[in-house]
């Protein structure tokens, strides 16, 4: 146990020592006091985020066009549009942006802000343009393809054809194409980088809460904004806190220094459900836990050394013992609950399978790599299970640590040999979103940097795959979309693919029952502005 275990060990004992009853600590009646792990927090800027922790504190400094409510996320809410219309062929979008309202600055929000937020994720060419330029945007054609046909009129053309309500879900759910206030942010562009460096630790939106201080890894506080257009957020202040150890969260929220807490370890969350004053809110998300491997690494471009692979995970231990609260075993890469999904192929651990196919690889002996991973649980879990039964089959796997920047960073440049990893998107009900994330890899060149799709990442490629892809996003028979989207699944299998999924994400939330109107979504914009909270003595829990 290193030494910040050990002091979350003795806090805790202490807690329960002494016990919270009437000394337990109150957070203000109009704060909320979040607590959660900020390793993966690395910009604010909407056009480089990665990771769902951000998106979450994105969608309360900004507002986008349209959303996607909670409790139904095929359902789409009005927001910045009050209303859109569909062309017949599907091809052209037309958002009605309601009137009144300002950015936080002051400044009026406009088509033209609308406009300039997609134009400045295709020129920046960052984490989020890969989405859109999925759907065939470019910095090129953006102009042609968004414009603004007056001061409340965005007409979105599509550069390809294309399944308009997935791009109205992309609109709605990734948190990308939130509108900033382009004034403001021309104000700091340096080196013609779209003010990317200034928005990395600010914001210039429109949403509900203002920035008031991010410090990384310590802190991060957002403000009422008293002017926002569906009314002043009943909360003054939300501020989130970085705690790297899940028993000091634990600690925290029995006491009640906490009103949320996230990113808990299993078993502090099953201690906390048997406690009256909480409530622990599990969301089933798109995203799925992964074991990667990178094609560039000539092992692993061999097909029979990632079948190998393939068999030498324990799938249903891990899922077993290390994922109870994190995930539920899922071996595909269409999120299950999906008409479309496939059931689970059922792969297990078989270690003779496994040294059969490294031997006809040429490696009998095995070989020597390394295993990237977050210092965070489950991720740490995972690999170090994934190590041991590598072992058994002579791959040596170093297990290398590091935060989301170092770990993510060098798969996004693909300077990796494997890594546990989580990713999917999923964040649109539609097949489309975890196949785009996770195996669509239109361009596999290096300069085509499509940083936010796994089979970029992975180097995994097949023209035939991505066509199918492709065919079956347009397909308007539901009939046939669905067996093309069932085919897709069975030709990734049979391709050996370099990414392995072993689980798919469940978001362990714990909310002291003060809290109300608190809702996670499933695909991470969990919003803020409708949360208040009754005195403890009167408090109903909000089931």
């Amino acid at each position: 146990m290193n030494r910040s275990s050990r002091l979350g060990a003795w806090l805790l004992t202490l807690l329960f020592m002494f016990g919270s009853g009437s000394t337990m600590a109150k957070t203000p009646p109009d704060q909320l006091i979040i607590g959660m792990n900020m390793n993966n927090l690395l910009t604010l800027d909407p056009a480089a985020m990665t990771g769902n922790e951000v998106v979450g504190l994105v969608v309360n400094l900004y507002d986008s066009l349209v959303e996607l409510d909670p409790a139904k996320l095929t359902n789409v809410r009005p927001a910045l549009a009050k209303s859109w219309e569909v062309s017949e062929d599907g091809n052209r979008l037309t958002f009605h942006l309601r009137d009144g309202v300002k950015f936080h600055s002051g400044n009026s929000l406009t088509a033209d802000d609308v406009v300039w937020s997609m134009r400045r994720i295709l020129h920046l060419n960052l984490a989020q343009a890969s989405v859109w330029k999925s759907y065939g945007f470019s910095k090129k054609n953006v102009d042609e393809h968004v414009k603004a046909l007056d001061s409340s009129t965005v007409e979105i053309t599509l550069p390809k054809a294309n399944d308009p309500q997935l791009v109205i879900y992309s609109l709605a759910a990734l948190g990308s194409v939130v509108v900033l206030d382009s004034k403001t942010v021309e104000q700091h562009v340096q080196n013609d980088d779209w003010g990317n460096r200034w928005l990395t630790t600010n914001e210039a939106g429109s949403g509900p809460f203002s920035l008031e201080v991010w410090q990384a890894k310590d802190v991060l506080r957002m403000q009422r904004n008293p002017e926002y257009w569906r009314g002043e957020p009943k909360l003054a202040r939300v501020v989130f806190r970085h705690f790297q150890e899940s028993q000091t969260l634990r600690l925290m929220i029995a006491k009640g220094d906490l009103d949320i807490a996230s990113n808990m370890a299993v078993s502090d969350v099953n201690a906390l459900r048997k406690d009256p004053d909480m409530t622990v809110d599990a969301v089933k998300k798109g995203t799925i836990y992964y074991v990667a491997m990178s094609m560039k690494e000539p092992h692993f471009a061999n097909p029979k050394v990632r079948e190998a692979v393939r068999y030498l995970i324990d799938y249903q231990g891990i899922n077993k013992a290390l994922m109870p609260g994190y995930g539920v075993l899922h071996q595909r890469p269409i999120q299950s609950g999906m008409p479309a999904t496939l059931p689970n192929p059922g792969y297990s651990l078989d270690i003779p399978r496994a040294k059969k196919l490294l031997a006809e690889a040429g490696y009998p002996d095995g070989f020597d790599t390394t295993l990237r991973v977050l210092a965070d649980q489950p991720f740490l879990n995972i690999a170090i299970a994934v190590q041991s039964t590598l072992m058994q089959a002579g791959i040596n796997a170093k297990i290398v640590t590091g935060t989301g920047n170092q770990i993510y960073g060098a798969m996004r440049e693909r300077k990796f040999d494997m890594l546990v990893g989580r990713g999917g998107s999923g964040v649109e009900p539609h097949p489309h979103s975890s196949l785009r994330s996770l195996v669509y890899n239109p361009d596999n060149s290096d300069a085509a940097r499509l940083t936010n799709f796994q089979g970029w990442r992975t180097s995994f490629y097949d023209k035939t795959l991505n066509q199918q892809i492709d065919n079956a996003l347009v397909e308007r028979d539901p009939a046939k979309q669905l067996a093309e989207y069932q085919a897709i699944q069975t030709r990734y299998d049979e391709l050996i693919p370099a990414l392995l999924p072993l689980s798919q994400m469940v978001d362990s939330v714990v909310v002291r029952k003060e809290v109300q109107n608190y809702q996670p979504h499933p695909s991470a914009t969990t919003f803020l502005r409708d949360v208040y909270k009754t005195p403890a003595e009167n408090g109903e829990n909000k089931g």
